[in-house]
């Protein structure tokens, strides 16, 4: 190393990124009197066991109402990932700033926030205020909750992709919709249907809390087990059923998401091999 070389000072070496985690690791280090806990003198270790004893064996009784609260679950968050697709894939366009003007994207960007903001329990007691207690506000919850995460996944999905061939049909002649159709769409596709098979995932879970309010699935089982003093066998067993499911919904979207992967590293290959 050159001994005339300028010295960098050490500030200068902090970037967004590296700011971002100092700051992230102050605020955890600030976070450790929230381990202090309630203050009292408990047996943890008894009272978990004491309480894991009662959870077994699961009571497979209850194994047919168990399905068919499950099934419910799955409907629930297969229209709701449907429905929040369509709806995200639209407000998308309006928040993605290579593709909107700017007004468009700080109204479209300010409505998904207000979205995001509220969770998805508060959403469902709104949808069983609004249509009752069933599986209807539930549908409804989650199609408003996910509308909100898919369209921020698929906006930034848009402003990340080349527009280069969307640019080149424009060029062409074509209009903005078939430039957007053929330039953009074919190679933003796997990406986005990658989104949504995450967003079921996500949602089959989330249909399993909130029936807890009334909107439908196999949270009003666990509910009604959890508040009986006597059915904590009945509880392990709703649970052993939704960690099955999550399971084989995890495993399935794995596999999903690697040949989805695959194929775009294929394409990425063969247009190095044509350049």
């Amino acid at each position: 190393m050159n001994s005339k070389s300028k010295i960098i000072p050490w500030h200068s070496r902090f970037d967004l990124q590296g700011i971002t985690f100092l700051f992230f690791l102050l605020l955890c280090l600030g976070s450790f009197p929230a381990l202090e806990g309630s203050g009292r003198d408990l047996d943890y270790w008894n009272n978990l066991k004491g309480f894991a004893l009662k959870l077994f064996p699961p009571d497979f009784s209850i194994l047919r109402s168990t399905l068919q609260g499950i099934w419910e679950t799955i409907q629930i968050a297969s229209l709701s990932t449907l429905l929040a697709s369509v709806f995200s894939l639209f407000l998308s366009l309006g928040a993605a700033r290579t593709i909107s003007p700017l007004w468009v994207v700080s109204i479209t960007r300010m409505l998904l926030n207000i979205i995001r903001t509220i969770p998805s329990l508060l959403w469902a007691i709104l949808a069983v205020v609004l249509v009752g207690s069933n599986p209807l506000a539930g549908i409804i919850a989650l199609t408003f909750y996910s509308t909100g995460y898919l369209a921020k996944f698929f906006s930034e999905a848009f402003e990340s992709a080349d527009l280069k061939a969307q640019h080149a049909l424009r060029g062409l002649g074509a209009d903005q919709f078939q430039a957007f159709q053929y330039g953009l769409w074919p190679n933003l596709r796997p990406i986005i249907w990658s989104h949504c098979l995450w967003m079921f995932e996500y949602n089959v879970r989330s249909a399993s809390i909130i029936g807890y309010v009334g909107a439908g699935g196999i949270g009003l089982h666990l509910k009604l087990y959890a508040e009986s003093a006597d059915s904590w066998n009945k509880f392990s067993l709703v649970l052993l059923c939704m960690l099955i499911i999550v399971t084989v919904l995890d495993l399935t979207g794995e596999r999903v998401r690697k040949s989805i992967r695959d194929r775009l590293e294929g394409k990425s290959s063969l247009i190095k091999k044509g350049d």
